[in-house]
């Protein structure tokens, strides 16, 4: 095998990507790098023989065991659909769908356009719910967790939910630990999905273009089938494998699938090396096309065409996988953060907030005239700002400020002097006793549900009034608003801040009794609105019986 060989019996991703781009069989180029990073990470990214030449076995394996299985009960595949996945059968796991609150266990089988369960029966399966993963409808499918009574404790389910459908149909993927053959399955289902979506989207209508891209959606799922019965250990990350799921998932993703769309309108792909030509020779191939295909193959000249071998597609999947190391990195260091439990986070918080914390006194300073002259400059400010209407250049001003703080910090590397940031528990330390921190959690629930009542008292306060429910209160509160109307259409904007500004900064000279009057009359009128009356029921069915 010269082209795998080079001086030693190991192969590195570039001749990897290479072969790929001549006979996209073990690799797609579009993602073969990402291929070749999941295959060659139990061995320092070098490919070894023995491992490809058993990723090619399992890969024919994994064909010849999908040309086995039977058609879903009453259904008719299209000429050019074919099964990539089944799963429920006597020889694998259960898949189970849930129905409110029953469970049917049935046989799943995924093919490139739709998703089949059959509910087992007595002595077969009954006919196949059909999915149809391909119309251009709003439609999703997303991890879902499932339990008895509708406790949701097992996530190892997956819900597909479509504007043609009625309800939702709730997959499970029973596993005693993991749940990586929901991962799985999810991974699948949403290939299928984004490669229809992506063919609508570019409106890709020719035959052999669209031929093309659904034989390199198989060969990926046939990869990804080969890549897992060789890692059984550690299985890959499906969408590694998977084109449309990989980009739609990663950074800049999009842009590749543009250059991708290009490079197939582009490109001959009716020759002896595309995915289809490949299909072909196994026996997978789409027959109403393949005179056609053959057709389109014969006309072009005798040369090997390098599928996708465009500069604008490599830059674009160079780009967006260094984007997705970067981001990789920045999320490994927020995965510590996350583990912590909720008194460090606390103290996280707690010691983040600590410049807005010593700031506070500064503005109370300020408000309270304790530094006349200071509290004088900023009022004076204050307005001049909103008069002239310079807010934005105010706003401009603050982000060059900012930006020369930046810049200073960079030139002082402060970033290498402290590199983390050291939080002592110590600071969290109580003398109190163990029933006294009790008590004092009790308290602090306490007044927690002292300020969602609060909360909701004030919003059917305003309910009412809105409904006029209340109506004294809503007439005073309609003359009020039409007051303000005209105060707004009439006296620019400015004034009112102007004289907010002025409220704030003089409402701590001296408080006058007229003020606590009007404070105290308009609690008087807030306590007399009368609210909405709420009840609570367990089945909202009952309240409209009665």
């Amino acid at each position: 095998m010269p082209l795998l060989v080079n001086n030693e019996p190991n192969v590195g991703e570039d001749a990897f990507v290479w072969l790929g781009s001549l006979v996209p069989l073990v690799a797609d180029v579009s993602n073969g790098r990402f291929t070749f990073e999941s295959l060659t990470a139990p061995t320092g990214n070098r490919l070894h023989f023995p491992a490809y030449d058993m990723f090619l076995k399992e890969m024919d394996k994994c064909i010849r065991h999908l040309q086995k299985h039977a058609t879903p009960n009453g259904v008719e595949l299209a000429e050019d659909e074919y099964i990539l996945h089944v799963d429920g059968t006597a020889s694998t796991q259960r898949v189970v769908r849930h129905i409110g609150t029953t469970s049917w266990p049935g046989r799943l089988t995924l093919t490139n356009y739709s998703l089949y369960f059959e509910a087992s029966g007595v002595i077969r399966y009954e006919d196949a719910l059909k999915i149809d993963l391909s119309k251009n409808v709003e439609q999703s499918v997303k991890p879902a967790a499932t339990g008895p009574w509708g406790a949701q404790l097992y996530d190892k389910a997956i819900i597909y939910d479509s504007t043609d459908l009625s309800e939702t149909v709730v997959l499970e993927f029973p596993e005693l630990t993991s749940s990586t053959r929901r991962d799985h399955w999810l991974a699948l289902v949403r290939e299928i999905m984004f490669l229809h979506q992506f063919l609508s989207k570019n409106q890709i209508n020719c035959l052999i273009q669209t031929w093309e891209l659904h034989s390199r959606t198989i060969l990926g799922i046939v990869r990804l089938h080969a890549a897992r019965e060789m890692l059984r250990i550690s299985p890959p990350v499906p969408t590694k494998f998977l084109i449309f799921s990989l980009y739609n998932e990663i950074p800049k993703g999009d842009y590749v699938l543009e250059e991708l769309a290009d490079s197939l309108k582009k490109g001959n792909n009716g020759q002896s090396c595309s995915a289809s030509s490949i299909l072909r020779s196994m026996n997978i191939s789409k027959s109403v096309d393949s005179d056609i295909i053959i057709d389109e193959a014969s006309q072009a000249d005798g040369s090997v065409n390098v599928v996708d071998d465009s500069p604008s597609l490599e830059a674009a999947i160079k780009q967006s996988r260094e984007e997705e190391k970067e981001i990789l990195i920045a999320k490994a260091t927020t995965d510590e953060l996350k583990e912590e439990g909720v008194t460090d986070s606390v103290l996280v918080i707690t010691e983040l907030l600590k410049p807005l914390k010593n700031a506070v006194p500064w503005f109370q300073e300020i408000f309270t005239w304790e530094r006349p002259i200071i509290t004088l400059a900023v009022l004076a400010a204050s307005l001049m700002i909103t008069y002239m209407e310079w807010v934005g250049k105010t706003f401009a001003v603050f982000l060059i400020w900012a930006i020369i703080k930046m810049l200073d910090a960079r030139q002082k590397k402060i970033h290498d002097k402290s590199n983390e940031i050291v939080i002592s528990r110590s600071s969290m330390a109580s003398d109190q006793s163990t029933m006294e921190s009790i008590v004092s959690a009790q308290h602090g629930l306490y007044t927690v549900h002292d300020m969602m009542q609060i909360a909701n008292i004030a919003m059917l306060k305003i309910w009412s009034i809105l409904i006029s429910k209340a109506d004294k209160h809503a007439n005073l509160v309609m003359v009020a608003m039409s007051g303000l109307a005209i105060l707004l259409a009439v006296i620019p904007f400015k004034f009112f801040l102007m004289a907010l500004i002025l409220q704030s900064f003089t409402m701590t000279l001296g408080k006058s009794s007229g003020s606590g009057t009007g404070n105290r009359r308009l609690r008087e009128w807030w306590d007399s609105i009368p609210i909405v009356p709420i009840r609570v029921v367990d089945d909202p069915n009952t309240v409209d019986a009665k």
